[in-house]
């Protein structure tokens, strides 16, 4: 009788030291995970922190390059205009073409030259372009036609322009090497319409050529929604 209590004591003695182990490795594990997920939850915190700050110091960017636009363009002899929001050059199509035509007319490259070279020079400067991603020169036309008719016509402009200054006609050289690869061009047709200053339609001010530039800011955005859907 003794051997056999003495063997069932044992015996619980045995389940009691398995039970609190098995109880201090499930806690140990739960403490592992949960310190990975606070590790986890630190380093992106810290990434968003890091990305707030670059959009920070590109929306700076931004508005500082959009204020020496305005001061270089404010000689309103060149009929430009500069969007205070944006930056966007506007210039009315009449400077560099005829009605319902895509070719550039003679006296538009004289424009050009003069136009593009001091553009540039504030956009590509020392401490801006690496923030620049592109440059965009976008064609803009009034209600008169299709809209399929007007998206080509758009295109086109807005192509001819970039061929120039892409072009061996061109007499800036260097202004060729540092905008290989950031300009492209877009077509907006009557999408885009503008209004006079009494908030009507106004089809002179829609036919027009944009100069727009777009900052790196979108990557940095998709970079966080990245960082946020990880």
């Amino acid at each position: 009788m003794t051997s056999k209590y003495q063997r069932l004591f044992k015996n619980e003695q045995e389940e009691g030291h398995f039970w609190p182990s098995f109880t201090d490795l499930l806690t140990t594990i739960l403490l592992c995970f949960m310190l990975i997920f606070i590790c986890m939850m630190v380093i992106k915190s810290l990434q968003i922190e890091e990305m707030k700050e670059t959009l920070d110091q590109i929306m700076g960017v931004r508005a500082k390059l959009v204020s020496e636009l305005k001061e270089e363009f404010s000689d309103a002899a060149m009929g430009v205009e500069v969007d205070e929001k944006t930056g966007a050059i506007i210039f009315n199509t009449e400077i560099l073409f005829d009605y319902g035509e895509d070719e550039l007319k003679p006296q538009s490259f004289k424009f050009l030259d003069e136009f593009v070279p001091k553009y540039l020079d504030v956009l590509l400067q020392s401490g801006y372009e690496e923030y620049i991603a592109e440059i965009i020169i976008e064609g803009h036309t009034d209600r008169d036609g299709s809209y399929l008719y007007n998206l080509q016509l758009s295109q086109e402009r807005a192509y001819s322009v970039a061929d120039y200054i892409m072009s061996e006609d061109f007499p800036y050289e260097n202004i060729q090497q540092h905008v290989g690869g950031k300009l492209t061009v877009n077509s907006k047709s009557y999408s885009d319409p503008r209004t006079d200053e009494n908030g009507d339609y106004s089809a002179e001010d829609s036919r027009r050529v944009e100069f727009k530039f777009r900052l790196k800011d979108e990557e940095i955005l998709d970079k966080t929604r990245e960082i946020l859907g990880e």
